[in-house]
C-alpha cells in the first residue's frame, strides 16, 4: 500500500499537472506545420544539449576479480551492486515485461508521452496517491543517470529528483532528445542496466543473480514479471527484503499489462500467477573478506592484489581514485592466482600449523620470468572475526603474513641470503671454486659484545662443525650452509655489495632499523649474510626466481590481464622486468643451489645438503634451493625453485620474534614448500638449468663421490644417499 502523500506534494502534483495538461492542450492546438517546426528548434530539447553522462553514461559497475584461469570467481568489488549487460544477452520476456509494467506506449512516443503523462497526474491527484505513472521509460532512464552520475556533485545528483515543475519539464527536454537521437532498443538496454531493483541490485544482471541465482538470460516469464514490477517501489516490493504479497500482487498487475500488450496471452499470464516465488537468493561478495566460502584463504592475494592496484597510475592519479575505479568501474579482472596451487600452499601450511597455532607459515611462490604471484597461503583464515581472548592474529586476521606491508615487516630468513653474498662474489669476478678454509669460528673485524664476541669481535660460528668446517668452495659451503665461509667470502667481497645485491633482487627492508642500517651502515652489517633482515616469503621467493629466470628481475604482478567495462584492455598486465644479473653469474649461482636439495652440479662438487628429501619429492626433476635457520631457531625457512616456479615458506610466530619455532620444523617446512613445488611443475614438461661457464666455475676439485656424513643437527639429511640416488639415475 502506498505511503499516504503530503499536502505539499499533493500540491506539488496539482500544479505540475496543470503546467502539463496545459502543454499538452497547448502542443495539440497547434497547426501541424507549426508543430514540426517547433521540434525541429528543439522547443523540447536537442541533442547537442544533453550532458555528457546521458550521452555516455558514467554508470557506476562492480568489478570482478578471477583466478588464473579466467572462470573461478575470488569476489567483486562495488559501491554498487551492477554490471552492464546488451540487451541480447537479457530475456525478450523481461524486456516485454518491463514495457508492459513501466511504458505501454514505449515504442509509440518520442521520449516524454505528453498525454499519458497528464492524464496521470490527473488521476493521481483525484486518487490522492499514485495510481497510475506518468514518466516513461526514458524519462525514468534520464533521471536514474542524473542521480547516480558520479563526475557530478552530490547537490547536482539530489537535484535529478527535485519537486520541481523546472526539473521535470528539463527531464521531458531530456528524453525528447534522446529517444530523437538513440535507437528505442538502445534506450531500453540502457534502462535495464540502470534502473534499481531492490536489495542492493542496480540493473538487470544483478536483480537475477540476486533474487534467482541466475543470468538476466535466464528468466522466465514469471520471473520476469516479478522483476519488472519491482522497479516501481524497489524496497517496498522486494521479495527478500519487503512485502512478498505485495511482490506478487505487482508480478500479477504486470502479467495482464504484458495480456494488455499482447506480449502473452490470457492463459499465459493465469498460468505464470499460479506459479509460486522460486527466489535463490545470491550475494554477491564484496571485498576481499567476502571471498568465496570455503576459500577465505584467497583473501590474502585478494589484499595484495587491492595494494597493487591502488599504486596504479592507470586506475587514476590519486590512491582515492583508484580505490573508486576498483569498486565501480567495472573491471574484469584475471588474476595470476592459479587455484591448484595455492590449494597445495594452503594445505601444507596447515599440515604445518592448525589454524589455532600462534606459529604460522607463511607460502608464497613466483613464476620466474614473469614475477606473477602464483599462490599466497597461511594457517589463518582472512577475516575480521573476533579472535579469542588472548589470541592477537590467530585463527583470524586481514594482515599481509606472506607479502609484507602495513604492520608486518616480516621474518628473520637465515642463511638464505647466503645467495646474495654468492651473487655478489661471482659479479664480482671470484668462481665457484673460490676455496676457504672455514674453522669453527671466525673472528671478524666488527666489534661486538656479548656470547658471539671473541675477544671483542664479532665471531659468528657453524652450527654443526664437524660436518661444515674444513676447506669449502662455493658449492659445498652453500650445500653444507657453512656460516664461517660465507662470512668470510662476504668480507672479501664488501658487505654493502651484498645488501646492494638483495636490494637489486627486492628484498625490501620494511623494519626501520633494517633500513637505517642498509642506508648509513651497509659495509659494517657483517652478519648480513645470514640473514638477520627481516623479509617475507613473496620477497624472498621472487629474489630466488630471478635467480631461476638467469637474472631477470620482474616486479612481483598479481594480475594477467585487466579489461574495462568498455571491453578494453588496461596496459597493467604485462610483466615488467630487467636483467639485474649476468645470465652466467645467475647460471653459476644456480648450479650451487643444486647442493643443498640433493642433487649434484654441472661439474660434480655437490657433497652434501640440508634438504635432501627435495630431490626425492620431485623425483630427480632439476631443482635448487636453500635452507634457513635464524639465531636460536626462531624461524625455520626454505626457498626452492626450478625454471618454472619459485616457492619459499618461512615458519615463524608473527605476533613474538622471540618465540623460536625450533629446529624440527624445518623438515615440514622443506617438505610442505617442495610439495608446492611439485605441484606447480605437474604436467609441464622438464626444464633443465643450463650450466655456468668453466670461468666462473674455476678450478673445482675433482668429484666427490663419498661425502662426509653429517652430525643430525642444521643438516637433516645423510647426503651420501642423495649424491648415490642421483649416480644411479644417471648411470
Amino acid at each position: 500500500m502506498a505511503a499516504p502523500r503530503s499536502p505539499l506534494s499533493r500540491l506539488f502534483t496539482v500544479l505540475l499537472a496543470g503546467v502539463l495538461a496545459g502543454l499538452v492542450l497547448a502542443v495539440a492546438a497547434l497547426p501541424g506545420n507549426l508543430l514540426l517546426g517547433l521540434t525541429a528548434r528543439s522547443a523540447l530539447g536537442s541533442y547537442a544539449a544533453l550532458p555528457a553522462s546521458l550521452k555516455t553514461p558514467a554508470t557506476p559497475q562492480r568489478s570482478y576479480l578471477y583466478a588464473n584461469d579466467g572462470k573461478t570467481l575470488i569476489t567483486t568489488f562495488y559501491d554498487v551492486n551492477r554490471t552492464d549487460v546488451p540487451l541480447s544477452e537479457i530475456a525478450p520476456v523481461m524486456r516485454q515485461a518491463i514495457v508492459a509494467a513501466e511504458d505501454r506506449r514505449f515504442y509509440d512516443h518520442g521520449g516524454a508521452d505528453l498525454r499519458g503523462l497528464a492524464r496521470a497526474l490527473v488521476a493521481n491527484v483525484k486518487g490522492g496517491g499514485t495510481e497510475q505513472g506518468g514518466s516513461t521509460l526514458t524519462m525514468q532512464y534520464v533521471r536514474n543517470v542524473l542521480k547516480t552520475d558520479p563526475t557530478r556533485t552530490a547537490e547536482e545528483r539530489a537535484a535529478a529528483t527535485d519537486p520541481t515543475v523546472g526539473r521535470k519539464i528539463q527531464e521531458i527536454r531530456y528524453a525528447s532528445a534522446l529517444d530523437k537521437s538513440l535507437g528505442k532498443d538502445e534506450i531500453l538496454d540502457r534502462y535495464l542496466n540502470i534502473a534499481y531493483f531492490g536489495s542492493g541490485a542496480y540493473g538487470i544482471a544483478a536483480a537475477s543473480q540476486r533474487y534467482f541465482g541466475k543470468s538476466p538470460a535466464q528468466l522466465t516469464l514469471n520471473e520476469s514479471a516479478l522483476l519488472a514490477g519491482l522497479v516501481q517501489s524497489p524496497d517496498a516490493y522486494s521479495p527478500i527484503d519487503g512485502d512478498k504479497e505485495q511482490a506478487l500482487a505487482r508480478r500479477s498487475y504486470v502479467l495482464d499489462s504484458m495480456v494488455a500488450t499482447g506480449a502473452i496471452t490470457a492463459a499465459q499470464a493465469a498460468q505464470a500467477k499460479t506459479e509460486p516465488l522460486a527466489l535463490r537468493p545470491t550475494a554477491q561478495p564484496n571485498g576481499c573478506t567476502a571471498v568465496s566460502q570455503g576459500h577465505d584463504d584467497w583473501g590474502y592475494f585478494c589484499d595484495y592484489l587491492r595494494r597493487w592496484w591502488l599504486t596504479q597510475p592507470a586506475f587514476g592519479a590519486t590512491v582515492a581514485e583508484r580505490e573508486q575505479a576498483l569498486r565501480s568501474g567495472g573491471y574484469t579482472v584475471v588474476t595470476s592466482l592459479d587455484p591448484k596451487i595455492q590449494a597445495t600452499a594452503q594445505q601444507q601450511a596447515t599440515k604445518v600449523y592448525s589454524y589455532d597455532n600462534k606459529r604460522a607459515l607463511p607460502i608464497a611462490a613466483v613464476q620466474p620470468g614473469t614475477g606473477r604471484v602464483l599462490a599466497m597461503a597461511v594457517n589463518r583464515h582472512y577475516s575480521l572475526a573476533d579472535n579469542p581472548a588472548g589470541q592477537a592474529n590467530y585463527p583470524h586476521t586481514v594482515n599481509p603474513l606472506i607479502s609484507g606491508g602495513a604492520s608486518v615487516d616480516g621474518y628473520q630468513a637465515g642463511s638464505t641470503f647466503k645467495l646474495f653474498t654468492m651473487l655478489a662474489a661471482l659479479e664480482s669476478g671470484r668462481t665457484l671454486s673460490t676455496g676457504f678454509d672455514a674453522p669453527a669460528k671466525l673472528p671478524t673485524r666488527y666489534a661486538a659484545e656479548g656470547p658471539g664476541s671473541c675477544d671483542g669481535r664479532w665471531c659468528p660460528a657453524n652450527a654443526n662443525p664437524d660436518w661444515m668446517d674444513g676447506y669449502r668452495m662455493m658449492w659445498d659451503g652453500f650445500g653444507r650452509s657453512v656460516n664461517t665461509y660465507f662470512v668470510w667470502l662476504a668480507e672479501q667481497v664488501g658487505q654493502d655489495k651484498v645488501v646492494e645485491m638483495a636490494q637489486r633482487l627486492g628484498i625490501t627492508f620494511r623494519a626501520d632499523s633494517d633500513a637505517a642500517f642498509a642506508t648509513d651502515n651497509a659495509k659494517n652489517w657483517g652478519s648480513f649474510t645470514l640473514g638477520v633482515a627481516a623479509t617475507t616469503p613473496l620477497d624472498l621467493a621472487n629474489a630466488y626466481a630471478t635467480v631461476a629466470a638467469e637474472g631477470t628481475y620482474c616486479t612481483p604482478l598479481p594480475v594477467v590481464s585487466v579489461t574495462g567495462a568498455d571491453g578494453a584492455k588496461v596496459p597493467v598486465g604485462q610483466p615488467s622486468c630487467k636483467r639485474v644479473l649476468d645470465a652466467d653469474v645467475a647460471r653459476a649461482a644456480t648450479d650451487a643451489a643444486r647442493c643443498p636439495v640433493g642433487q649434484q652440479s654441472a661439474f660434480g662438487q655437490c657433497n652434501g645438503g640440508t634438504a635432501t628429501d627435495v630431490d626425492d619429492i620431485l623425483d630427480g626433476r632439476p631443482v635448487a634451493g636453500k635452507t634457513g635457520s635464524s639465531e636460536q631457531n626462531s624461524t625455520e625457512t626454505f626457498v626452492g625453485f626450478t625454471p618454472q616456479v619459485a616457492v619459499a615458506g618461512i615458519a615463524a610466530n608473527p605476533d613474538d620474534p622471540a618465540d623460536s619455532v625450533g629446529s624440527a620444523v624445518q623438515a615440514k617446512v622443506i617438505d610442505a614448500v617442495a610439495r608446492v613445488i611439485a605441484t606447480a611443475v605437474k604436467g609441464q614438461p622438464e626444464k633443465a638449468f643450463a650450466a655456468p661457464s668453466k670461468e666462473l666455475a674455476g678450478e673445482p676439485r675433482r668429484p666427490v663421490e663419498r661425502p662426509a656424513v653429517p652430525d643430525r643437527q642444521e643438516p637433516t639429511q645423510d647426503p651420501r644417499s642423495a649424491l648415490q640416488r642421483w649416480l644411479d639415475r644417471r648411470g
